[in-house]
């Protein structure tokens, strides 16, 4: 395992070549006998995950103490030579990345479906600041942790029910927080607000939506989901549809999927709420080819993914008149179902209002709601490895 640092509870700081390693501080840095310590392993220059070690260590009386061998799996494994320390948007991922966290959501399915309780967040406290509504992003985060032994503090409105409401400044509100948990997933409706919480906490963070900017826990959970309904992410198609001018899951999904090869993607919207230059500039620039259709039907009968999403009232201010004319336009429904190839899946986010019609839930190719399950797996692995590592 590699480590930046180790500090024993004295304070003394050393660099050690091994995993068992002498530490050489003065005397008077120790109780003699100390009962217990922690080690705390940097694996980041600002976020440290910490162990308790489990028996006594007694100090010798001289000027040297032996660390004790700890067997522990660190962020850092052959193979895996990748450090995670805050989630934040799509293109921090590249291939090996997603491939590695994908291994462990798997893992997390089979935690999931047993029937004794895991412990490997046991002692660990998450803290959810939403300042947006949230259903399936809030409960996921919370059952995932749960799942694993931790613990959640919780606020469901920090936009209204928190000192956000009395002028307090987000760098603030997370200093504060990150005095009370160990992990902080933040939802928050200016986008670049989770960069700005990361830049500032002692401690993970996750970023589970920024306004209209990324939303990249959807987007991993999206990828794991095409990967599982149709086995391959490398020469696929797939069509991004609805709200693509304010939709961060589709900005977060298209991200991910330029890491992989000869996929092609099709962008089909309301002029009004087309994707945006940076996103077709960045594809353009990795080499993915892309299109703009306003026909459906063709593009679905091309496609191994429809990935629906809603018409974001939210984000339209008083406009509504703007909203109005671009809701409706883009239907998931029967005959949609009609001209798709058998394989393909239909994806969605969610929530949903009128964009998939009910009588398509039924069809095997409607992938939503096992989509928002998985997004209970990718969300246990990433608390798993920002918290304890490999």
């Amino acid at each position: 395992m590699s480590l930046t640092s180790t500090t024993l509870c004295g304070g003394a700081s050393v660099f050690p070549k091994a995993l068992a390693c002498s530490i050489e501080f003065p005397r008077n840095h120790l109780s003699i006998p100390f009962q217990s310590s922690k080690i705390f392993l940097t694996t980041h220059p600002k976020k440290h995950a910490t162990w308790n070690l489990t028996r006594n260590i007694t100090p010798i009386q001289t000027t040297m103490c032996h660390a004790m061998q700890v067997e522990t799996k660190g962020l850092f494994t052959p193979g895996k030579k990748f450090q995670l320390s805050d989630v934040i948007e799509g293109q921090q991922f590249d291939r090996e990345m997603l491939s590695a966290i994908f291994d462990v959501a798997r893992e997390m399915e089979k935690i999931e479906k047993s029937s004794s309780q895991s412990e490997i967040l046991k002692g660990y406290l998450m803290a959810t600041l939403f300042y947006e509504p949230s259903t399936r992003t809030r409960l996921s985060f919370e059952s995932a942790m749960k799942r694993l032994g931790g613990e959640v503090l919780t606020t469901e409105n920090a936009r209204e029910f928190s000192s956000a409401a009395k002028g307090e400044t987000l760098e603030d509100t997370i200093r504060t927080v990150e005095g009370y948990s160990d992990i902080i997933v933040m939802r928050h409706f200016e986008s670049g607000a989770a960069k700005k919480a990361a830049a500032t906490a002692n401690i993970p963070v996750i970023n589970a939506g920024d306004g209209p900017g990324e939303h990249p826990t959807q987007a991993l959970l999206d990828v794991y989901t095409i990967q599982s309904e149709i086995g391959k992410l490398d020469g696929i198609s797939v069509a991004l549809v609805g709200d693509l001018a304010n939709g961060r899951t589709v900005r977060s999904l298209a991200y991910l999927l330029a890491k992989f090869k000869d996929v092609k993607i099709y962008f089909v919207s309301p002029e009004i709420v087309k994707m945006k230059d940076d996103i077709k500039d960045y594809l353009t620039a990795n080499g993915v080819e892309w299109e703009e259709s306003s026909d459906l039907m063709e593009v679905a009968s091309k496609c191994d993914v429809v990935y629906q999403t809603r018409i974001q009232r939210e984000r339209f201010g008083e406009r509504l008149d703007l909203y109005e004319a671009a809701r409706g336009k883009y239907i998931v429904d029967k005959a949609l179902l009609g001209v798709m190839q058998k394989n393909a899946v239909i994806m969605h986010p969610l929530p949903r209002l009128d964009e998939i019609t009910p009588d398509v839930d039924a069809d095997p190719r409607a992938a939503y709601f096992r989509q928002a399950k998985n997004g209970l797996f990718i969300r246990m692995a990433l608390l798993k490895l920002l918290l304890v590592g490999w």
